[in-house]
């Protein structure tokens, strides 16, 4: 049923339709000799969110159901919620996170905690200048200085930081770029962007600067 035309009749269906796909993969638990591999999978996933998935994200995969969502941004799936804890638990459960290029500050706050942070090394320039006597001059209306010195002093020391700054996020993922955190089953892997290769072009080619 299209969204747009009937929201909020739209919404009701796809919640039980939701519910009920949700209370028959759980129900195979009960029977485990009968479990069969299945998916959930959802386009626009803060349109459809409940706070019940958090649940059934964190027992599915007993159940061998893979869960595939896509949504806006993290706040999307918050303001749908309202509940910040709930969502939090929802994206917990989310193992393998694919981040395309977004401006919600929310969104990329709970991506640089779940990476994590590095020492960085930092430098700092310092530049001053001493004068024993300064004049001002009428005719060219400019200080002028005698006996002066200038000095210039560089500073280098390590801060903890976020591996990928905000900007990275923000500016510098392209279109059909994304930073992945996937699992490969036993370890979470290093966080790498991947260039994504959409299906309606031939063709594509990337040139990393």
């Amino acid at each position: 049923m299209n969204i747009a035309e009937y929201k909020n009749l739209s919404k009701i269906i796809a919640a039980y339709l939701k519910l009920d796909f949700q209370t028959e993969v759980l129900s195979r638990l009960s029977n485990k000799k009968d479990i069969r591999k299945s998916a959930f999978i959802s386009d626009e996933y803060h349109e459809y969110v409940t706070s019940t998935d958090a649940d059934f994200f964190a027992q599915s995969r007993e159940a061998k159901c893979i869960n595939i969502v896509a949504t806006q941004s993290y706040s999307s799936i918050l303001n749908t919620i309202k509940d910040e804890t709930t969502t939090k638990v929802i994206l917990q459960n989310l193992i393998n996170k694919l981040w395309f290029r977004t401006d919600d500050i929310f969104t990329i706050e709970e991506a640089q905690k779940q990476i994590g942070k590095e020492d960085k090394e930092k430098i700092s320039t310092t530049i001053s200048e001493n004068a024993k006597e300064t004049n001002f001059n009428i005719i060219t209306n400019s200080l002028i200085s005698r006996d002066s010195s200038l000095s210039e002093s560089y500073n280098k020391y390590t801060q903890n930081d976020f591996i990928y700054e905000t900007n990275f996020f923000s500016q510098n993922l392209k279109t059909f770029e994304c930073l992945a955190f996937l699992s490969n089953g036993f370890n979470i892997l290093k966080p790498t962007k991947l260039y994504m290769f959409p299906y309606f072009k031939k063709e594509v080619q990337y040139n990393e600067k």
